[in-house]
């Protein structure tokens, strides 16, 4: 066997996805099967879908794995999972002497920024932050093709700090899960932006931007002041980390607005000058995960 291809597994809430890309990033083979939701046969279904791979292309190939948690960094054992069978379990241990080697595992968000910055919207890009924009909120910084992670492994995770600059409508602070309030989070996934334009027990934001487009009044508000809270929030990042590209990505991001409206109002919230930072629309889509997740082996 060559080593001359890389294998990306994403953890999806129904599917498991598996991608071998070539050295170049070209995939080679695609494939998925339903998401067990439950570790042991989860840690099976990857092995099978490795073994099938291998054995079809005749190549032994390096795993990276993306989920939706994190390492932790004290324990060895998989937490902060919306997966929550994932929690608790040593599965990059597990699943790597299930295969016989050292496999890489990351936040399925960092994936996605990884995935942009090699061969996506971010090609050629030092420093790019990765924004998820879908039923929640997730980021992920890469820095030079890698993946910043930070200490505790949140390093990215813009969602749960406060919405910044409170207004009279963004008042009283929403609770969010993590245990604080005010969360980003609360305020731009698509649940938050459908109950906003909608009201309380609303969660599908889908139809709003072309109801907007058709001139509900209702509609073209909730967009806009959800324009104004993401800049708002993504100020903080550019404040912070400078990154010279933001890349979208999540079921909200082929929402117009994120990229006519948002840039204009984030020139006036960061402390930038000149031109603004680019918001750019991811290139891979649903993909990004998946290739992100082979990409964590150079």
């Amino acid at each position: 066997m060559t080593t001359d291809a890389r294998i990306g597994i994403d953890f999806g809430g129904t599917k498991i996805e598996i991608i071998v890309l070539a050295r170049d990033g070209t995939p080679i083979l695609r494939r998925r099967v339903a998401n067990p939701r439950s570790y042991e046969a989860a840690l099976l279904a990857v092995v099978g879908l490795v073994t099938a791979a291998e054995a079809e292309l005749g190549m032994r190939c390096s795993v990276g794995v993306g989920i939706p948690g994190a390492i932790s960094p004290a324990t060895g054992l998989v937490l902060n999972a919306n997966s929550t069978w994932m929690n608790g379990h040593a599965f990059d241990r597990d699943l790597g002497a299930a295969l016989g080697r050292e496999i890489r595992v990351e936040n399925d968000a960092n994936c996605f920024a990884l995935s942009e910055a090699a061969d996506g919207a971010a090609a050629g890009k030092t420093v790019v932050f990765g924004v998820i924009l879908g039923t929640g909120c997730g980021g992920g910084i890469v820095v030079g093709g890698r993946v910043l992670a930070g200490l505790h492994r949140v390093g990215g995770e813009w969602g749960h700090t406060p919405l910044p600059w409170p207004r009279a409508e963004d008042l009283p602070y929403p609770a969010c899960f993590c245990g604080q309030g005010g969360c980003i989070e609360r305020y731009v996934a698509g649940p938050s932006l459908a109950a906003d334009c909608d009201g309380p027990g609303h969660s599908d934001a889908s139809t709003i931007e072309a109801r907007a487009g058709q001139g509900d009044t209702t509609a073209q508000a909730a967009l806009a002041r959800h324009a104004d809270r993401v800049a708002r929030g993504l100020a903080v990042v550019v404040n912070i980390v400078d990154p010279d590209a933001i890349v979208m990505g999540g079921g909200l991001s082929s929402m117009v607005h994120l990229y006519t409206e948002v840039p204009k109002l984030l020139a006036r919230y960061a402390i930038t000058d000149g031109q603004p930072t680019p918001i750019l629309r991811n290139r891979h889509g649903d993909s990004s995960g998946v290739r992100g997740a082979a990409w964590l082996w150079d």
